[in-house]
């Protein structure tokens, strides 16, 4: 079982989230028209091998938005914090 240390309850169950996505995805500018920036952020992902940055809803306990750094190889949780918290994800291996 995987436990996601939620910076606002402590230690929880991964049931008690629900994943909302990938948190390196930077919103393009309001006042920007671009339609292919708004396509590539609402539709485009990626499919990281290794540790990745995503964001967590708390569904089940203090409703909050988490920051977490999961390897998506071993499902490992390397790292939490909250949304605008600064969250280093370490160097992908060669090969990755």
């Amino acid at each position: 079982m995987l436990y996601i240390e939620c910076p606002y309850c402590g230690s929880r169950a991964h049931e008690e989230f629900t994943y909302i996505g990938d948190a390196t995805k930077k919103r393009p500018d309001g006042a920007e028209k671009n339609d292919p920036a708004w396509v590539d952020y609402v539709y485009t992902r990626d499919n990281p091998r290794g540790p990745h940055l995503e964001l967590w809803h708390h569904s089940l306990g203090c409703r909050e938005v988490v920051k977490v750094l999961r390897n998506t190889l071993t499902h490992e949780i390397l790292a939490t914090g909250r949304p605008g918290d600064e969250i280093a994800a370490p160097e992908a291996e060669a090969g990755q």
